[in-house]
């Protein structure tokens, strides 16, 4: 897009929108330009300031009942879709996107070149189990809300979708 419109309305790619269930005037975006969150349904955006390693990234889930938590997986956008550093994170924001903290504890890194898609993390109603599948082919779950991860398969082909039923 010519430079001028990189930050129109008309010109965003949102990698991934979700709206709390427990309050549906609270939405969460992640794209190309950032995090953003929405207090009126998606009416108007407010830019999160950095939320981790990184702004950009595809996934993005809100707790079910808690509108003030969110969960990323931040990577490197455009010339390298990889973790920064190389280091599989997830980032959460407790306060609204204020602050975020960066999980690590059970995932891979150095080294890690997982990328998460837009549809490949998913938080269970109860808003305390997540998981998430990665293009290299792993599938991690947490069952405390991110503090820590466990690998439960790897090698298979890359996944672009994660559901609880």
């Amino acid at each position: 897009m010519p430079p001028e419109q990189a930050f129109a309305e008309e010109s965003q790619d949102p990698h991934r929108m979700v709206q709390c269930a427990g309050s549906p005037n609270r939405m969460w975006v992640q794209h190309h330009n950032g995090i953003f969150r929405s207090d009126d349904c998606g009416h108007s955006w407010t830019e999160m300031g950095k939320l981790g390693p990184s702004n950009f990234g595809f996934g993005v889930v809100v707790h079910p009942k808690d509108p003030d938590r969110a969960w990323f997986v931040p990577g490197i956008k455009d010339e390298m879709r990889i973790p920064v550093d190389g280091q599989l994170v997830v980032t959460r924001t407790r306060d609204g996107g204020k602050t975020a903290d960066v999980l690590s504890r059970g995932l891979p890194g150095p080294h890690a070149y997982d990328l998460v898609y837009r549809n490949a993390l998913d938080i269970d109603a109860t808003g305390e189990r997540l998981a998430f599948g990665s293009t290299t082919g792993s599938l991690f779950v947490s069952e405390n809300s991110g503090d820590d991860w466990v690998e439960i398969s790897s090698h298979l082909p890359p996944i672009y979708a994660v559901r609880f039923a």
